[in-house]
């Protein structure tokens, strides 16, 4: 059974950083897309960040693009996402998730994936 796990949300102020952390247990991530979402509260779900299996790849949504920045370590089955410069509009809960498939490329979308954590808080305040 793959199984997500994210930490690292918190309370912050504008302007701050945090760092994400997702571990996978079940399987290895090393052949595996990874992407991030996040969901405000009353809004859709939205693309933040996704890498491939091979690290050779990654994009952005374009709210974070230039600020956040995804990376992977296959030995330890994490993934991480580094989020500078925070802002308010960020506030949501932050989701990890990984597609069924295996070198899944392209993977944009929340229908992509297959497998989810349960999400971290990430508030920043004005």
């Amino acid at each position: 059974q793959v199984q997500l796990v994210e930490s690292g949300g918190g309370l912050v102020q504008t302007g701050d950083s945090l760092r994400l952390s997702c571990v996978v247990s079940g399987r290895t991530i090393a052949i595996y897309a990874m992407g991030w979402f996040r969901q405000a509260l009353g809004k859709e779900r939205e693309f933040v960040a996704t890498i491939n299996w091979g690290s050779t790849m990654t994009y952005y949504g374009d709210s974070v693009k230039g600020r956040f920045s995804i990376s992977r370590d296959n030995p330890k089955n994490r993934v991480y996402l580094q989020m500078n410069s925070l802002k308010p509009e960020d506030t949501a809960v932050y989701y990890c998730a990984t597609p069924r498939r295996a070198f899944y490329a392209d993977a944009y979308n929340a229908s992509d994936y297959d497998y989810w954590g349960q999400g971290t808080q990430v508030t920043v305040s004005s």
